[in-house]
């Protein structure tokens, strides 16, 4: 027989228990899932188009678990630019410039890292992504020339710097306008995605030409 339930006594509430709390490894997964989400539907939909319940959909999270993280689409965005662009170019800049090496050597270092890191990776496809919505969203252009333009045009000054304190260099015009040595890579960024079906482009052969004849100047070489 049942016995009867005692009379004044409340039944105790059922706690929920609390989820446990990740460790930072598995924090830095779940952000570089998010990331990597993010790049993918930024890409295949724009900045304007894109939705943030889709970045949180395919990184397999809650919409309110992505807010977590990044406070809005645009601050979701910037991270990605800075994690994927800023960061490891300013640590290959400075790592750069650290070395006791010709300043024509450092040159030629910068332009193979540019072949590989960005022409040889998903890293160009965010460049015309920015291209093609700076108009639009004038605020992701300034920060993505601030956080990443800039630092390749502040190395490339360094660098022609320390060639004319040196002897190394005649000139100081890539110092002056840094934008002679990083033009050509936004060149090859914008043919690559828009004529490479009609002519394609050796990115590889170009941006080695243009180290030749950009070094040849700052020598000062008239041969």
């Amino acid at each position: 027989m049942a016995r009867p339930a005692t009379k004044g006594k409340a039944a105790r509430p059922v706690r929920a228990r609390a989820a446990p709390a990740l460790t930072p490894e598995e924090r830095e997964a779940r952000t570089k899932g998010m990331l990597d989400a993010a790049m993918d539907v930024f890409l295949e939909r724009g900045f304007g188009a894109a939705k943030l319940d889709e970045v949180a959909a395919r990184a397999g999270v809650a919409k309110g678990t992505l807010y977590l993280y990044f406070a809005s689409k645009e601050a979701l965005f910037e991270e990605l630019i800075r994690s994927l662009l800023a960061s490891p170019f300013q640590a290959a800049g400075e790592a750069m410039l650290k070395q006791d090496v010709p300043a024509e050597t450092m040159l030629r270092g910068l332009i193979a890292f540019a072949k590989t890191e960005i022409l040889g990776t998903r890293r160009k496809d965010i460049a015309r992504l920015i291209i093609s919505e700076a108009g639009r969203f004038p605020d992701l252009a300034a920060f993505y020339h601030r956080e990443v333009v800039s630092r390749g045009m502040n190395a490339v000054r360094a660098i022609v710097e320390r060639g004319v304190a040196r002897g190394e260099f005649t000139s100081d015009a890539a110092a002056r306008f840094p934008q002679l040595a990083v033009a050509p890579l936004l060149v090859a960024i914008v043919w690559t995605g828009i004529f490479d079906r009609v002519q394609k482009l050796d990115t590889d052969g170009f941006l080695d030409a243009h180290a030749d004849l950009l070094i040849r100047g700052l020598k000062g070489d008239k041969s």
